[in-house]
């Protein structure tokens, strides 16, 4: 009788595991459609200062694609259950996503040294939004950045398998969704002056 409702219970939890990640992740792009909608309608202002973006988000953005790439690699073998290959996707997909975030950090950097600054005297409107919507975007790298090492970490533990993938397609749904939260914003930024 426990056994069958324990099977029950991890049943139903799997009908819904999905579900909940994209309810959360249609929470997040509304939180970001909301920032950006506050970007155009700031951009009117007669106090809006047009930059490029720095070097260092063109390099960002390549290594999020290819980390993207590197994930669905990993789905890709799982299903053939060939477990050294997808480690080995892993832990690129980790090392891509680790990559990503430096180069934000550079960026931001880039931004600093031309005088554009988040908050304060030097800042300008459109530093602030850049910042702070690239702020936003890096927790959501860094919950993604838990994700793929805890998807790592049960890999490692023989938790997925041809059988067994939901863990691993789930933590791939959330990478992808930062993924291409982010090619949006950089889009947007870059053409959205």
């Amino acid at each position: 009788m426990e056994q069958t409702l324990d099977q029950e219970y991890k049943q139903a939890k799997r009908k819904s595991a999905k579900p909940m990640l994209w309810v959360s992740m249609i929470s997040m792009t509304m939180m970001f459609a909301g920032l950006t909608s506050a970007y155009v309608v700031s951009r009117k202002r007669s106090d809006w200062v047009s930059f490029d973006l720095p070097s260092s988000f063109y390099m960002s953005t390549l290594l999020i694609i290819i980390s993207s790439i590197t994930f669905i690699l990993a789905k890709h073998f799982i299903k053939k259950d060939n477990r050294q290959i997808v480690t080995a996707l892993l832990v690129s997909t980790l090392l891509l996503g680790i990559g990503f975030i430096y180069f934000q950090f550079d960026g931001f950097g880039q931004l600093f040294n031309e005088g554009l600054f988040f908050a304060g005297e030097k800042s300008t409107v459109k530093s602030s939004f850049i910042y702070g919507i690239t702020l936003a975007h890096l927790v959501h790298i860094f919950a993604g950045i838990i994700v793929v090492s805890v998807v790592l970490i049960n890999h490692l533990n023989k938790k997925y398998s041809s059988k067994d993938t939901l863990g691993l397609e789930l933590g791939a749904i959330f990478w992808h969704f930062v993924d291409i939260l982010w090619i949006y914003l950089f889009f947007f930024f870059y053409f959205i002056r």
